[in-house]
C-alpha cells in the first residue's frame, strides 16, 4: 500500500501531524509512506523510521525566481516536479494541511483516493473540492495534534499512543554537546534552553524580560543557552545588552536535527509560540510556553508536564500578526508577563523529574 501524506509547512505544523504518522506506521506495518513537505521542515522528517521518502516541495525557491524575472526556469522546474510526483500512483493521499497550497498538489497527484477535511472551517480555502473523501471537522478547540489524528478516525485507523519517534542521529548529538561544550556547559550539566524569537512580532516577548529571566536563573546556578536563527541576531544582541551575567547562545549554529538534541539534554525549555516549542515537546523535554496573541489550547505544548503563561487581555487570542488593540496599550498580552513569574515556572518544571521518551 502506497500512502502518501500532505503537510507541508510550518515547522510546528509538521511536528503536530508526527504522531499522526507514527499512527499510520502502526496500523500499516508494510505500507509505504511518503510525506511532502516544503524545504524549512524536511530536516526532522528524514531519516524518520516510519517513512520510506521524503518528497520536498522548493515552493518559495520557484516564487524566488518568478520575482526575479526567471519564468522559464521556474516553469521548468515546476514541471520536473510534477513528473515526479505523478510518477508514483498512490493507493491514498492524506492531505493534512487542508489548504489551497497543499491541495493543488493532491489533485495533482495520481491516487485512489484522496482524504482531507471537508468544508465549513474558517479557513480552508475550498481546499475540499480536491478530496474524493472528505472527514468531518473535528472540534474547532482542539489541539492541533488532535486534529491531526481526528482525520485518521475517517479511515478507522486507531489513534494509540501519542508518539513523534523524532530522529535524532548519533552526529547531531555529538554535535550538540561539542556546541554546549563551547559554552561552557559540561556534559551533564543542568541548563535551560530558550526560544525568544518568532516570525510573529506580536508573539515576541520582552528583550528585558529575557534579560531578567537569564540573569534570575544564572543567580541560581541554573544557566541559560539562548537558541535561534541566523536571522534573530539582532534580537539576541538586544538581550545580551541588557543582561548583567554573560550570554551563552547558539543562534545560528543549530539546524533542525541538532536543535532537537540540544533539546534533549536540556532540563526544560522556556519559549514563545514558536516551532522550536514544538521540536522540545517531540524531543521530550518540559517546556514553559509565553502566549499572547495565539491560543494555546490549539497550538501550546502538547500533552501534560508544561506550563503556559499568560496575560489577562480581552483581546486575547486575537491570532494577528500586528497589534490592533483599541482595548489596552500595545502588545499588552506579551508585555504584562511578568519575569519573576516566568523564573518560578522554569524553576518548578526543572526541579521535576524529567519525563521518560518512550512517549516521543
Amino acid at each position: 500500500m502506497r500512502v502518501l501524506i500532505v503537510k507541508l509547512s510550518s515547522l510546528g505544523d509538521v511536528i503536530h501531524t508526527l504522531p499522526a504518522l507514527t499512527a499510520l506506521r502502526r496500523h500499516w506495518p508494510d505500507a509505504h509512506l511518503t510525506w511532502l513537505v516544503e524545504p524549512a521542515a524536511a530536516e526532522i522528517l528524514h531519516g524518520h523510521p516510519a517513512l520510506n521518502r521524503v518528497l520536498v516541495l522548493p515552493r518559495r525557491a520557484w516564487a524566488d525566481l518568478l520575482r526575479r524575472g526567471r519564468l522559464f526556469r521556474a516553469a521548468r522546474q515546476v514541471l520536473q516536479f510534477l513528473r515526479e510526483l505523478r510518477a508514483t500512483s498512490y493507493d491514498l493521499i492524506l492531505d493534512f494541511q487542508g489548504l489551497a497550497k497543499s491541495a493543488v498538489w493532491v489533485a495533482a497527484a495520481r491516487a485512489a483516493a484522496k482524504l482531507g477535511p471537508g468544508p465549513g472551517r474558517r479557513r480552508n480555502e475550498l481546499a475540499w473540492l480536491a478530496y474524493d473523501l472528505r472527514a468531518p471537522l473535528p472540534d474547532p478547540g482542539a489541539h492541533a495534534v488532535e486534529r491531526n489524528l481526528a482525520l485518521l478516525d475517517a479511515l478507522g485507523v486507531p489513534r494509540g499512543p501519542v508518539r513523534y519517534d523524532l530522529p535524532v542521529t548519533p552526529e547531531a548529538e555529538q554535535t550538540a554537546a561539542a556546541l554546549l561544550a563551547g559554552v561552557g556547559l559540561a556534559a551533564g550539566a543542568a541548563f535551560v534552553a530558550a526560544c525568544p524569537q518568532t516570525r510573529w512580532p506580536t508573539k515576541n516577548w520582552t528583550a528585558t524580560g529575557f534579560a531578567a529571566v537569564a540573569d534570575a536563573l544564572a543567580g541560581r546556578r541554573l544557566a541559560v543557552v539562548f537558541t535561534g536563527a541566523p536571522a534573530d541576531r539582532a534580537a539576541l544582541e538586544e538581550i545580551a545588552a541588557a543582561m548583567r551575567t554573560p550570554m551563552r547562545r547558539l543562534d545560528g549554529r543549530t539546524p533542525l536535527p541538532v536543535l532537537a538534541a540540544v533539546f534533549r539534554r536540556a532540563r526544560a525549555v522556556l519559549a514563545t509560540d514558536t516551532g522550536p516549542l514544538h521540536l522540545a515537546v517531540a524531543a521530550g523535554t518540559p517546556v514553559v510556553a509565553l502566549f499572547g496573541p495565539t491560543d494555546p489550547g490549539y497550538t501550546g505544548p502538547h500533552g501534560p508536564g508544561h506550563l503556559v503563561l499568560r496575560s489577562v487581555v480581552p483581546c486575547s487570542p486575537c491570532f494577528q500578526r500586528t497589534c490592533r488593540t483599541r482595548v489596552v496599550e500595545p502588545h499588552a498580552c506579551m508585555r504584562r508577563l511578568d519575569a519573576a513569574a516566568v523564573v518560578e515556572a522554569v524553576v518548578h518544571l526543572v526541579a521535576r523529574e524529567k519525563p521518560e521518551r518512550s512517549g516521543n
